[in-house]
């Protein structure tokens, strides 16, 4: 089961400002819907641990993400593959962009993501609503970090 989806938000924040902190664990962590660890294991990749209920299946993804392309502070991929035991596993990528405007920095992101196990009978719509809804989450909780 593949699945895209693609956004952009306005952050109130500089693009230097943006970049630290997209790759900064800590915030990271406190940003991702569900994450209960987030370590950084290399260079450019980070481990982590996240329980989300997509549909009726709860699961605990052990996560490895890679970042690639990288061009501070402009632009990387993420990359990453997640195990959920019996629930299945997921992996997928993000081309992440980052412009600067007036109003601060404008974060586009592009993600392509695949499903198998369970986790693929769930059916694609709600699958589909599921991810949107956390993409949601980490970005509304990150663009509140730059928010009086």
């Amino acid at each position: 089961e593949k699945m895209k989806i693609e956004g952009d938000y306005q952050l109130a924040a500089d693009v230097e400002t943006v970049w630290k902190d997209l790759n900064s664990p800590e915030i990271l962590n406190e940003c991702i819907p569900g994450c209960e660890s987030i370590d950084q294991i290399g260079e450019d990749e980070f481990e982590c641990v996240i329980t989300n209920k997509i549909g009726p299946v709860k699961a605990t993804f052990k996560s490895v993400l890679r970042i690639t392309n990288s061009n501070p502070p402009h632009s990387y991929t993420l990359s990453g593959e997640g195990k959920g035991g019996p629930a299945g596993f997921g992996k997928g990528n993000a081309d992440v962009e980052l412009v600067a405007n007036d109003d601060g920095t404008l974060l586009k992101y592009a993600a392509e993501l695949t499903v198998g196990g369970k986790l693929a009978q769930i059916g694609s719509r709600l699958l589909s609503s599921t991810t949107k809804k956390l993409s949601a989450k980490f970005f509304t909780a990150f663009a509140e970090r730059y928010s009086d």
